[in-house]
C-alpha cells in the first residue's frame, strides 16, 4: 500500500470507528442492531486504532 492509500483506508476506519459509536449511542436508547451497544464500542475502539496506526 502506498502513502495515499493508507491515508484513505485510514479515514475510512475511522469514520467506521464514528458510525458504531453513532450505533452504540442508538442502542442505548433501547433497540440495539445487531450488536449490544457494549460490542459497538469495542468495534469503534479497534477501528479507531487501526485507522491512527495507518495514518
Amino acid at each position: 500500500m502506498d502513502k495515499k492509500e493508507r491515508s484513505t483506508f485510514s479515514q475510512v476506519m475511522i469514520a467506521g470507528a464514528v458510525f458504531s459509536v453513532i450505533l452504540a449511542g442508538v442502542g442505548y436508547m433501547g433497540t440495539d442492531i445487531w450488536l449490544a451497544s457494549t460490542q459497538w464500542l469495542l468495534v469503534a475502539a479497534v477501528l479507531a486504532l487501526f485507522g491512527l496506526y495507518l495514518k
